[in-house]
């Protein structure tokens, strides 16, 4: 008769973290460090902040008028913290506004208009094509007085690019240059680092923050990135329908196969 096999049992001892009795005998001796915490809680804390910051946060960047719209879905007293709020950033924005337009610029104006200027703040400056070829730059220059329109507390200047610069290359217009203090401390040479021909005002407007001309909880930025989300959740609930009404169809179609 042979001998019995001896039955082994596999004891995980080189994985210090396995939850087993007899790694808690070798962490009561020493043996091997306690056992990390989880960081289960922390996560579920983390989203349970975000969640209250959502929600706490969730007037931020609308309007007086859409405010107007929630006064039966919110509290009173907190929405009009939000309109005395809104009230006083249209008030500043006003009383800042002293520009509201494209300033056209010749080259002796230049150090006058752009560069000392820019010491009461940025200024951006669009070095436009001399072609009417050129689409970026045509796209930019309509863009451009959008951004002097919204946003006039900025001064937005415009000037051939050939005419500040002599010889000035059109294949680099539009070139944007952006002057604080004195300085260049931005320049974008085309469009094809910020989106190409397809650039819109979100994309200027990660210009202006990031140069410092406005701050990124701007009033206006909140709106458009809002306005941008609820068009992509409309885009979205029109697809699924349309996804739906097709699919719908397809059965339709092959019932009347059966019949």
């Amino acid at each position: 008769m042979a001998a019995p096999v001896e039955e082994r049992i596999s004891v995980p001892i080189d994985d210090p973290n396995a939850d087993t009795e007899w790694n808690d005998i070798l962490r009561k001796h020493g043996v091997i460090p306690e056992k990390p915490p989880s960081p289960t809680p922390l996560i579920e804390e983390a989203i349970l902040e975000g969640r209250r910051l959502a929600h706490e946060n969730r007037l931020e960047g609308k309007d007086l008028d859409e405010l107007d719209e929630l006064e039966d879905l919110e509290d009173e007293n907190f929405l009009e913290k939000y309109r005395q709020q809104r009230t006083a950033e249209l008030a500043s924005l006003t009383k800042k506004a002293i520009h509201g337009a494209v300033y056209p610029i010749s080259k002796p104006d230049y150090s006058r208009e752009v560069t000392e200027a820019s010491n009461n703040g940025p200024v951006l400056v669009n070095l436009t094509s001399g072609l009417g070829t050129n689409v970026e730059s045509r796209v930019l220059t309509e863009l451009w007085r959008q951004a002097a329109q919204e946003y006039g507390e900025v001064k937005f200047c415009q000037i051939r690019g050939d005419m500040a610069i002599e010889g000035y290359p059109d294949r680099n217009c539009p070139t944007i240059l952006v002057y604080h203090k004195g300085d260049i401390v931005k320049q974008v040479v085309t469009l094809m680092t910020i989106g190409g021909v397809r650039i819109g005002m979100p994309q200027i407007d990660k210009l202006l923050i990031e140069v410092g001309a406005i701050k990124d909880n701007d009033m206006r930025v909140l709106k458009r990135m809002r306005d941008a989300e609820d068009l992509e959740e409309e885009k979205r609930e029109k697809g699924g329908i349309r996804g739906t009404s097709k699919k719908a169809a397809v059965i339709d179609d092959d019932d009347d196969d059966w019949e």
